[in-house]
Parts: structure tokens; C-alpha cells; sequence
């Protein structure tokens, strides 16, 4: 397990310096797994700081499957992808590194009947993007044409705060992520709106 300050969404990519030998070793055992695909899991740390331990983790994570690992001077840089949600049952000891068991969450599903309710997510998300980022990349990005994937990704550039985005990864259904996108988001630029105004 990784906890991190943020959230990780299915089918994101979440890029990492490993440097601690904890996570260290974590990595090493994960590149000698026999089998393609290696995962582990991605949790957000509520209290405490990633470096360390004595954190507080959240319940709700997501596995990310390891797809690329690159040896720098003293630490590693590895890409992981969210695959699928999990709930933690129990943390286990933090030794040689935080483990924990999980149960998988049912994926979210798709409907067609939902299509005019993304695109209402995406134009509320990509019109508050362009106005309160720093850079105009993340209005600009190209989404899944898997709706699914698409629905994740479009939650992962809305300007939200981690919290926010812990909400939304605790969705139960792909119209409820798609209602908090937009309410969130849209709460997000009342606050930006506010402070500008200040």
C-alpha cells in the first residue's frame, strides 16, 4: 500500500519518486512478482505526512497496476495506473511496509442513458478548468472513448481539493460520480469566484 496526500481514480495515471526504503523495498518485491501486472494499492492519508508513517489513511482507495520503473541516483520514478476501487477491512503492520486487506467495490457502470449527463459534467468541468488553472493544458485534455475511463478522468482534472476527490471515489453508482463532478466543481468556482472578488 501506498498512502499519498492525494486520491487516486480508476484509469489515471499517478507518477511517483520512491526514496524510502520501506517503499523502496515495496517496489523491489513487486518487480520480482513472476506475473505482468503488478498492483498496489493507493490510499489518502487524512492526518500525517507521506514521509514517515503515523498517518491517518482513508477506507476507500484504488489499486494501481505498476507500468513503468526507472533507477535514478538514489530513488526510483515509477508510474502506476488506477485500475479498480477497494475498501480497506484491517491495516496490517507497517513492517517491512503498510499492507492492508481490501475488498474490491463493485465496478461503476455505464448507461447510455447517462450520456447527456456527462456531457453536461465535462462542459461544466472544462469551462471552470480554463478559468481558474494555472495552465491551459488541463482544459485542453483528451478523455477515454471508453465512458467509463472517460467519467474517471474527467474527475481527476475537475480543480478539486483532495477531499472533494475522496468523495467522488467513494461514488455508488457512475450518475452519482457524475452529479458531485458537477456539483463539486461547480462549488469550487463559487469559492475561486469569492477569493478573486476579495
Amino acid at each position: 500500500m501506498f498512502p499519498l496526500g492525494s486520491v487516486l481514480f480508476p484509469f489515471v495515471a499517478v507518477p511517483l519518486r520512491v526514496f524510502e526504503p520501506r517503499y523502496l523495498t515495496l517496489v523491489g518485491r513487486l518487480l520480482d512478482e513472476d506475473e505482468p501486472g503488478f498492483e498496489f494499492g493507493v490510499v489518502l492519508i487524512e492526518r500525517g505526512s507521506e514521509a514517515g508513517g503515523g498517518d491517518q489513511r482513508a477506507s476507500v482507495g484504488t489499486m494501481a497496476r505498476l507500468v513503468s520503473a526507472a533507477a535514478g541516483a538514489d530513488d526510483l520514478l515509477i508510474i502506476g495506473v488506477g485500475t479498480r476501487r477497494f475498501t480497506v477491512e484491517h491495516w496490517a503492520d507497517d513492517d517491512p511496509y503498510p499492507r492492508a486487506a481490501v475488498s474490491m467495490l463493485p465496478d461503476l457502470e455505464w448507461s447510455d442513458a447517462l450520456a447527456p449527463l456527462r456531457a453536461e459534467a465535462e462542459a461544466v468541468v472544462r469551462r471552470v478548468v480554463a478559468r481558474v488553472a494555472e495552465s491551459e493544458s488541463d482544459a485542453d485534455i483528451e478523455l477515454s472513448d471508453d465512458p467509463v475511463a472517460a467519467v474517471w478522468q474527467l474527475a481527476a482534472i475537475a480543480p478539486l481539493g483532495e477531499y472533494d476527490r475522496y468523495t467522488l471515489l467513494r461514488s455508488t453508482s457512475m450518475g452519482e460520480l457524475l452529479r458531485q463532478t458537477i456539483d463539486l466543481t461547480l462549488e469550487a468556482e463559487e469559492l475561486w469566484a469569492a477569493e478573486e472578488g476579495m
